[in-house]
């Protein structure tokens, strides 16, 4: 879930906020929790600056031990991604290293995971005084399917394992393992279709009731089986004839928090590397594994992927790579593509790329009471198929209501797991959720929640690689359900297949009567959800920017029925040959019964009312995404008899008809039934790469960013470059070509001889329309090539009487082209007796710790208290004082010790320290 990339601070701005170390983090719900309120020095509990020079990294501990997980923890600075830290082995400390200016204050300070904020934002604390939510009512059961793909099969089954030798990844130092359990069909004869598991980011290893992210296992220690969560889809399509292979990962989740990509790319290696096997033997079979040997041979032209969380995304990757191969020198498969991927499942997936593949069908559940990926992002890989190519590959979204993230796969689920295991939907039993706390009417049970995932599995298989039609109507918004996977409330929307022509709110459309909002943006008054404070939505899922271009909704908002929203196409389009119009329209959650007539009209202005839809909000509370759009149709037939020219339909029309609402369009499509065959169109794909260089003594040298663009075609992507001082983003829209230079990026890096901060020049990319991005984000680091000053200590007044300040100069050998911050963390005195709590000014006791003087104690009994001293660019020297109060009591000389921290927050051994005495005023 975490992997480090650099941050750009200025140290003078850090240190203006930071004038110590501030008090540690209380828990006050999930793991990670710490209360919000800052400490009066500008960094809020339970952060704080270590190391010093190139090694100074800033840190959150959380109260609580994180768990491992699959969404990425972020810190921020408001809606600013400031980067992503490395995780520490208590499970607790996060750090980033700390480079030169991308902001000018270190405000607002906030981490979070998949939308959700672990520093306390959200947690029940914020929430004490607010009237329990009612709980909410699940929606009304669907009518069934024509089939129910959840229903075992008439296939015996046999299981097996097999263990190959480990492979070696690019940029993992450990090989990784190649172990995968097989369950298969029993006395079948012929090839048949493949679908092979993926599970997601989790501890690696566990001993007794502990559990790690090591990678490999510590003596003692055995890995967890996450491979083995899902024999019970398996199992079931195994019934129903499918060959099915699960495969372990734990050797990329446990070294993929350095990958730039999370991991994407490695997954895709090993997805790969085991299908080549696979590949191997289905023409050699004698050399297959027994497990393997006991299975039918398997049909490597029909190959299902089947990825949990960020399985989920590096399933996409492998589809991606099989199609358009990668850099060679990132991949970790170089061989030859004997294999054809007919579709994907991704559940509860993380997208950090934004970059779905557009012409290889996928299903993704999202489940509505995810605690991991809690912003449900996996929604991109349907809404960002759109325009990107063909429009022919179905791309359904299924929404599980009452889901979590970790219960699809039993090696995550308690009392399931060989390993420890919990919910990742924390609940506080003093404030219950009203969707997702157990026990409520819409949450799910682990066995129910798996079952309906097995289902969904099942139907994306009986449709991508069976090629029954009738398993559509399950996935593509048609409002159907598979009976298995009761009492589940599975709702579902679509784009692609047969959809024709449709209004896109990203493309080129004007608005009259509503607003044309931005699915990411800092302005309230532009984003789509921005303003109140309320809600989350998976289509408005943020990504590396805090603005993006090209990402909209029409937003409707409405205080009493009957005024219009009209929708015009920059061209007509044709809708003609559909017997209907679909439309993905979000309500609020928990609201019911909002009403919107639809219309359109011709490029004469010819105009026809289709018919009315009525739509419900989902279940949702504060912690859920549950702003998502419900896929609803209206005939067409009206508009048949009215006359209108079809083939050129210029405006959509929306006109409220409850009384009061709010909606938000995302597309509408001419709609028509069936499952077209998928043909992959030869596109171009683009890969931004990282050049690392030393900045040099002397001149200026312009760099450019590596950028590799392969395969065939043209098409276009947006190019964001990110300011290194600001964090602001700069867009453009591009047109590549495979060997082009037409994204060009010139870094300019000036050397000189003084120490100073590594400098990332970050680009992030996205696709438009005909191309595929593999790795989006890339850059220019200049790195800095010059020594840290040697630091040194000088007592300025190290022996005062009490209420005088103790004061000490520390110096550095040499000046430095950016501030330089030292940190001094309070220790015990090595003899004699130590100043306390009573001895220093209590304002500025609790000012800098948060703690009170009593009950008294030596100050190195107080957590977190150190003293900082910020040496300005340009400068040697700087003071640092500790302020002493007088009192009437007698006592013996007293002393304090503080001692250099160095990169991993840990004093230093034969460092500079501060030391005093303050003597009795008496």
């Amino acid at each position: 879930m975490h992997f480090a990339r650099r941050i750009g601070v200025t140290a003078a701005a850090v240190l203006a906020l930071a004038g110590a170390v501030p008090a540690a983090a209380r828990a006050a719900g999930p793991p990670g929790d710490a209360p919000v309120a800052a400490d009066g020095n500008g960094l809020p509990p339970g952060w704080r600056i270590t190391g010093e020079g190139a090694e100074r990294r800033l840190e959150w501990r959380a109260a609580a031990e994180v768990p491992m997980g699959d969404a990425r923890v972020e810190f921020r600075s408001g809606d600013r991604l400031l980067g992503v830290p490395a995780p520490q082995r208590d499970g607790r400390t996060f750090r980033l290293p700390l480079e030169q200016a991308r902001t000018a204050a270190l405000t607002d300070l906030q981490v979070t995971a998949g939308g959700r904020r672990l520093d306390a934002a959200d947690g029940p604390s914020a929430r004490q005084g607010l009237r329990a939510p009612a709980p909410a009512a699940p929606p009304a059961a669907l009518p069934a399917a024509r089939i129910d793909p959840g229903r075992p099969g008439a296939y015996r089954t046999v299981s097996g394992e097999y263990a190959l030798p480990p492979v070696r990844l690019p940029g993992f130092a450990a090989p990784v393992e190649m172990r995968a359990v097989v369950v298969a069909p029993k006395g079948v004869r012929g090839p048949r279709p493949l679908a092979l598991f993926l599970h997601g980011r989790h501890a690696t290893c566990y001993r007794g009731g502990e559990v790690t992210g090591d990678w490999p296992c510590a003596t003692g220690a055995k890995p967890i089986p996450s491979h083995r969560g899902y024999l019970r889809d398996q199992q079931l399509l195994a019934s129903q004839g499918y060959v099915t292979v699960s495969i372990a990962a734990n050797g990329i989740n446990g070294q993929d928090w350095a990958a730039e990509d999370g991991g994407a790319q490695a997954r895709s290696s090993l997805v790969r590397q085991h299908l080549a096997r696979w590949a191997d033997w289905a023409a050699r079979p004698a050399t297959a594994p027994a497990a393997v040997r006991n299975a039918p041979t398997a049909d490597l032209s029909r190959v299902l992927l089947v990825g949990h969380s960020r399985g989920g995304e590096g399933v996409n990757r492998a589809a991606m790579d099989s199609l358009y191969p990668p850099p060679a020198a990132q991949d970790g498969y170089r061989g030859r593509v004997r294999w054809h991927i007919r579709g994907t499942v991704l559940i509860g997936p993380t997208i950090f790329g934004q970059n779905p593949v557009a012409d290889v069908p996928s299903v993704t559940v999202l489940p509505g009471c995810d605690g991991d990926v809690s912003d449900l992002q996996g929604e991109v890989y349907v809404d960002g198929t759109r325009g990107v190519s063909q429009g022919r590959a179905l791309h359904s979204a299924v929404y599980v209501v009452g889901a979590n993230h970790n219960f699809f796969n039993s090696e995550w689920t308690p009392g399931q797991a060989q390993a420890p295991a919990d919910d990742d939907f924390w609940d506080d039993p003093d404030e219950r959720d009203p969707v997702c706390s157990k026990g409520t009417r819409t949450r799910l049970t682990a066995d129910q929640q798996h079952r309906a995932g097995a289902t969904y599995v099942a139907t994306a298989a009986r449709l991508f690689l069976a090629g029954d039609d009738r398993a559509r109507e399950l996935l593509d918004g048609t409002g159907r359900r598979a009976p298995s996977a009761d009492p589940a409330r599975v709702l579902t929307h679509a784009v692609g297949a047969a959809r024709g022509a449709g209004f896109l709110p990203d493309g080129g459309v004007s608005v009259t009567g509503a607003r044309l909002c931005s699915a990411v943006d800092t302005d309230p008054r532009v984003a789509c959800l921005g303003g109140d404070g309320h809600g989350i939505s998976p289509h408005f899922a943020q990504w590396e920017t805090p603005r993006e271009q090209g990402r909209r909704a029409v937003a409707l908002n409405w205080s009493a029925p009957g005024t219009p929203a009209r929708v015009r196409a920059a061209r007509p389009l044709s809708l003609a040959g559909a017997p209907e119009l679909a439309l993905r329209v979000i309500v609020p959650p928990g609201t019911s019964g909002t009403r919107l007539d639809v219309a359109v009209a011709d490029a004469r202005g010819k105009r026809a009312v289709l018919g009315q839809v009525r739509l419900d909000g989902l279940p949702g509370s504060d912690r859920t995404a549950s702003h998502w759009a419900r896929e609803v149709r209206v005939p067409l037939a009206a508009a048949v008899r009215a006359g209108l020219d079809l083939r050129r339909v210029a405006t959509l029309e929306l006109t409220p008809r409850s009384a009061s609402g709010r909606a938000w369009l995302m597309d509408a499509w001419a709609w028509r039934p069936g499952t077209p065959a998928v043909r992959e169109a030869a596109l171009p794909r683009v890969d931004i790469g990282r050049l690392t260089v030393d900045e040099g003594d002397s001149g200026v040298r312009t760099y450019r960013v590596p950028v590799r663009v392969s395969g065939h075609g043209s098409g276009q992507v947006r190019v964001y470059v990110i300011d290194p001082a600001t964090g602001e983003a700069r867009d453009r829209l591009v047109t590549v070509r495979p060997g082009g230079r037409d994204i060009d990026v010139p870094v300019r890096v000036t050397g000189d001889r003084l120490f100073g901060y590594d400098v990332t020049h970050d680009v992030v990319v996205k696709a438009v329309h005909g191309v595929v991005v593999g790795a989006h984000r890339g850059g220019v680091t200049a790195r800095n090539d010059d020594p840290m000053p040697r630091i040194t200590v000088t007592p300025v007044a190290d022996r005062v009487t009490e209420g005088q300040p103790l004061t000490w100069r520390v110096g550095l050998s040499e000046p430095a082209a950016v501030g330089i911050q030292v940190t001094f963390a309070v220790a015990p005195v090595t003899a004699g007796p130590e100043l306390s709590t009573k001895d220093v000014d209590p304002a500025w006791l609790e000012e800098n710790t948060g703690e009170r003087p009593d009950p008294e104690r030596p100050l190195s009994k107080v957590e977190y208290l150190a003293l900082w001293v910020d040496v300005p660019a340009g400068a040697t020297s700087a003071e640092v004082s500790l302020p002493t109060v007088k009192d009437t009591v007698a006592e013996p000389a007293e002393s304090v010790r503080f001692r250099m921290l160095g990169e991993d927050g840990e004093p230093q051994n034969g460092a500079p320290e501060l030391t005093g005495t303050v003597l009795n005023a008496s």
